[in-house]
């Protein structure tokens, strides 16, 4: 299957534009609140369940970085892209769940992973991670409000977890992704995001080589940029509700 963008010169106008436009304007007024430049800010577009059309329909817009968090969806859309991955230099992140029968789809096509949160998947991506790619981009996926049946390593488990995955070779260790249940005011997602926050700060203090703090979405980025995201994870206010 062959997927083009939409051609800038067509006149049938990119809706796909004004939502990408919105949303940054989203970020420039977080930003300006906060005192941070938006260059401190990566938007990574959630394509889950939209089609490599939609994901195409996107880059025309001037986006380039693409989350899937189905593992074998996301496989096929970026073969389905893969001519537009090399002109356009997109970058494919996994943020959903790993089970240990689709590490190797991951190592093998995906530029980053954010939902680590096993030792044992980190061993895994490491062998499968083919010789000629770089390093996979890693992120350690933390259970910062503590819910018992979801997804992300506790807390109190984390650190030692990306100290194993930092000396883990094929990968590159970037940072801490946590995606906290939704609350209800300002305050109390600034109040769980800090907590994710303390623990990125605590590895840099540590000596550990991360750059990437991933939370917030298209409901609560406001808050995260607030409390020092450097990576909105952003679905619906791009693509429309699923």
């Amino acid at each position: 299957m062959s997927v083009l963008p939409v051609s800038s010169s067509s006149t049938v106008p990119n809706p796909s534009a004004g939502r990408l436009q919105a949303v940054r304007e989203r970020l420039d007024a977080a930003c300006a609140a906060a005192q941070r430049p938006i260059e401190s800010i990566a938007l990574l577009a959630v394509s889950k369940t939209f089609s490599a059309q939609a994901v195409a329909d996107m880059v025309s817009a001037g986006q380039t970085a693409f989350g899937e968090n189905y593992i074998q969806e996301g496989v096929d859309k970026i073969a389905d892209l893969a001519a537009l991955r090399a002109s356009a230099g997109l970058v494919w992140h996994c943020i959903g769940p790993i089970q240990s029968n689709k590490t190797r789809l991951v190592a093998e096509h995906f530029d980053w992973v954010q939902s680590v949160d096993r030792l044992k998947i980190a061993e895994r991506l490491s062998a499968q991670r083919p010789t000629n790619l770089p390093p996979l981009q890693v992120c350690v996926q933390v259970n910062v409000d503590g819910g018992a049946t979801k997804s992300g390593v506790q807390v109190s488990e984390a650190t030692a977890l990306a100290q194993a995955i930092h000396q883990l070779p094929g990968l590159q260790l970037r940072g801490l992704m946590c995606i906290p249940d939704p609350v209800d005011t300002f305050a109390a997602q600034v109040a769980i995001f800090g907590r994710a926050r303390t623990l990125f700060d605590a590895w840099r203090a540590q000596g550990l080589p991360v750059d990437t703090l991933s939370m917030g979405m298209s409901s609560d980025l406001e808050a995260a940029v607030a409390s020092g995201a450097t990576m909105v994870r952003v679905g619906t206010a791009l693509f429309g509700a699923r």
